[in-house]
């Protein structure tokens, strides 16, 4: 049975770190967790914006469907998407390689 527990209020780093003490969730993020990051900042960068999944769609010459697979952490990007919609949301883009 899934574990239930008061999300309300909690931010996505608290909730992450619950989430972390499950093994198969921890085993599933480590495989996909910097996918599901990037997701989570397009979301983040959208909202402060005030823009919706709709218009950054259109700003990006794509579908709405498609903007929420990827804040849905469900589509990998290309670094021109991610480009895209760095410049859509009136930011620079910056990959770093760190160790």
């Amino acid at each position: 049975m899934k574990k239930k527990y008061n999300t309300k209020g909690m931010s996505f780093e608290e909730h992450l770190k619950e989430e972390l003490k499950d093994p198969k969730f921890k085993k599933y993020f480590n495989e996909y967790g910097k996918q599901l990051e990037i997701a989570y900042a397009i979301f983040q960068l959208r909202k402060r914006e005030g823009i919706s999944q709709a218009e950054l769609a259109k700003k990006i010459g794509t579908k709405q469907s498609d903007v929420a697979r990827m804040e849905a952490g469900e589509q990998n990007f290309t670094t021109e998407t991610l480009q895209r919609i760095a410049s859509a949301l009136n930011r620079n883009l910056k990959i770093t390689f760190t160790k």
